[in-house]
């Protein structure tokens, strides 16, 4: 009977420890919970039973020891340091160029790559694994000893007490955050309230404190998890970065985080991070930035550490700033590409040092995720001063039962059913010619980067939808003054003026066009980019996906969608309508980038310009050959610098590069110089 005992006893670890893979690792959880627990119950009885086949790695053991009397103290094999830190673009890109400079000045001139992972708002912890058994878990203390927590360790489910590899190795430590989800925290504060004990009030404090516990049994009801991003010593585990350890690290069975990507530039990296601070909304943890690491291993040892930091790493860190207020209601917006938003009206709250009224709520599977309801606590945030988001509820504050929020099954707008994404979390609104779907993209089309109509604002826009008057881009161009002047606010006069605003901006050209499209992907720099390409629409509309992407900077996913843009029935039409409406479609033979004044130099533009703004300037720039960089180093020609210039000015002046007031710029532009 023993040895049939463990014999399912082996299987059931086997399968136990599999499916905390598939549910902590790799997100992809198989079975139910109650499936899982019924597995674990079966474990648990057979162990109990034959009490002589359980061993410390068994999955049974998560819930924890007898207390102990104190933590005791552990150091570390290879120091735990310290990492450097920014909250600035300029420092982050500084940084970095001191890391080429150090590379070169130690014989190695390869342009190093870039990690970027998410820096986690946890407790930085360190586990051994001797044989592929964990042995220790410690804390990182002051960097060189820590406090032994192998104790707590243990009963965190996303540890694995054993590596899932056939041949593990001797000795690896590896290095990561214990962390609690916001949904977590919620579970965890409505049993404090139901149990007449205080909340806890944020996920770092009951992280830190529940990794310290005395005794593992607390420990083991607190719901942490771990997520690995590094390792101190091991014995060779055959890998060569940065990137390949965290590879190795999730074929062992360890948890990594998300988002982690390799970039071939450091400014490519800096526009990912930028990307990602408005994505954060969607991760179920806290985040206070990025952490930028040189991905190549060789490359890290060469550029060696200080006594508290290596010089391989660096934070980019953003101020996140957090208030509570109600939820007053839920509304949905209609975006110009059809998507529906749920937005909270809140109460109003003080944050960052603005009054916030409304937060958005990204899409309905999240409202669902956090169960928001309409008279909800809820916590808000601004992660690096940006749009507010709604991080949590305060469940454990409801005081009697919210009616569960459902989202809309038919455009508010045009009555049109909804649909949504079939791989996504959106719901849209098809109808190309909803008034919501027209109004957003009007406005967009009018606004100061784009088309830069001036006079036609939001309250216009809305009025021209309603009345019937302008339902596409084209139908801008037709409007009359008899047309307008019924209008609120307009008069013969205003009218008149709104008139020429809209037959000037007919010659803004194809960079302004296509940016005032709303083109997904595509802003202000990507239409540059295109439109020095393919100077007119027809020979953009004429190049294939493929050859879209070869544009430098470009690539697939850009290219996909303005060539599906472009090809689409509204494309074409839309198209076709400006063209007949006398749009320039082109970029001026005198604009288009060749041999300038300019060529081959890189400016930057900062600070406030009188006669050219930001824009302007840059686009100036490149017609006349030159590139338009967004930081200044000792690579930059000329830094042209209006009024506050701040920090660039600074840096400028220290690497000694020339400064250019306007006047210097328009000569140099001119060709005067």
């Amino acid at each position: 009977m023993t040895a049939s005992a463990a014999t399912r006893i082996t299987r059931l670890r086997g399968e136990i420890r599999r499916h905390d893979r598939k549910y902590y690792v790799e997100a992809t959880p198989e079975i139910s919970d109650r499936e899982y627990d019924r597995l674990v119950d079966e474990l648990r009885d057979l162990e109990t039973r034959h009490p002589e086949l359980i061993t410390l790695d068994s999955p049974t053991q998560r819930i924890g020891d007898e207390p102990i009397g104190a933590l005791q103290p552990v150091r570390h094999r290879v120091p735990m340091l310290s990492i450097d830190n920014t909250y600035g673009v300029d420092d982050l890109l500084a940084w970095g160029r001191r890391v080429e400079k150090l590379l070169a000045e130690a014989g190695d001139g390869r342009p190093p790559r870039w990690m970027l992972e998410l820096k986690i708002d946890g407790v930085a912890v360190s586990l051994a694994y001797e044989a592929g058994r964990l042995v220790q878990g410690a804390t990182r203390g002051n960097g060189v000893t820590g406090d032994d927590i192998t104790h707590n360790v243990r009963t965190i489910h996303g540890v694995p007490l054993v590596l899932v590899l056939d041949d593990p190795p001797p000795l690896v430590e590896v290095r990561g955050e214990v962390y609690m989800t916001n949904s977590d925290l919620v579970t965890l504060n409505e049993r404090q309230a139901a149990a007449g004990l205080p909340p806890f009030a944020n996920t770092r404090n009951v992280t830190a404190g529940s990794i310290r516990l005395l005794d593992p049994r607390e420990s083991a009801t607190r719901p942490l998890r771990f997520l690995c991003h590094g390792a101190g010593e091991a014995t060779p585990l055959g890998v060569t970065s940065q990137s390949g350890l965290l590879a190795w690290a999730a074929a062992a069975g360890l948890p990594v985080a998300p988002r982690t990507e390799v970039f071939a530039s450091l400014h490519g990296l800096v526009e990912r991070g930028q990307e990602l601070i408005e994505e954060l909304h969607e991760l179920d943890f806290e985040v206070d930035g990025f952490v930028v690491k040189v991905d190549d291993f060789a490359q890290q040892r060469l550029l060696g550490t200080t006594a508290k930091s290596p010089r391989w790493a660096i934070a980019w860190k953003f101020e996140k700033f957090e208030a509570t207020t109600r939820l007053a209601g839920i509304r949905v917006q209609v975006g110009r590409g059809g998507t529906v938003t749920p937005v909270a009206d809140l109460e109003p709250v003080e944050l960052a040092g603005t009054v916030v009224r409304r937060a958005s709520l990204h899409n309905a599977d999240e409202v669902a995720r956090k169960d928001v309801r309409v008279g909800d606590v809820l916590v808000v945030e601004k992660a690096g001063k940006v749009i507010p988001h709604v991080v949590r509820v305060e469940k454990h504050l409801r005081e009697k039962r919210l009616p569960v929020w459902h989202p809309p099954t038919e455009c508010p707008e045009c009555s049109t059913p909804l649909v949504k994404d079939p791989e996504g979390v959106y719901i849209r609104c098809p109808n190309i010619d909803c008034p919501a779907r027209s109004r957003e993209r009007i406005r967009f089309f009018a606004s100061r980067g784009a088309m830069d109509i001036e006079g036609l604002g939001d309250k216009l826009v809305e009025q021209l939808v309603a009345t019937g008057l302008v339902k596409h881009y084209a139908d801008l161009y037709a409007l009359e003054v008899g047309q307008l002047e019924p209008l609120e606010r307009m008069g013969k006069k205003s009218a008149n003026g709104l008139v020429e605003q809209i037959a000037a901006s007919r010659d803004r050209g194809l960079v302004r066009v296509l940016n005032a499209l709303a083109i997904r992907h595509v802003g202000p720099r990507v239409a540059a980019l295109l439109a020095g390409r393919f100077p007119t629409i027809d020979k953009l509309a004429a190049a294939s996906a493929e050859e879209l992407a070869a544009v430098p900077e470009i690539g697939p996913v850009i290219a996909a969608s303005v060539h599906e843009w472009l090809a689409s029935e509204f494309g074409r039409d839309t198209i076709a309508g400006l063209a007949a409406a006398g749009v320039r479609l082109d970029v001026p033979e005198a604009e288009r980038v060749g041999e300038g004044p300019l060529t081959g130099k890189t400016l930057v533009v900062t600070g406030t310009l009188e006669r050219f703004s930001r824009q302007e300037a840059e686009e100036a720039i490149r017609r006349a050959g030159g590139r338009a960089a967004s930081s200044v180093s000792k690579k930059t020609d000329y830094l042209v610098a209006g009024a506050e210039a701040g920090s660039k000015l600074d840096k400028a002046t220290k690497l000694g590069v020339p400064v250019l007031d306007e006047s210097a710029f328009e000569k140099i532009l001119a060709g005067e110089t």
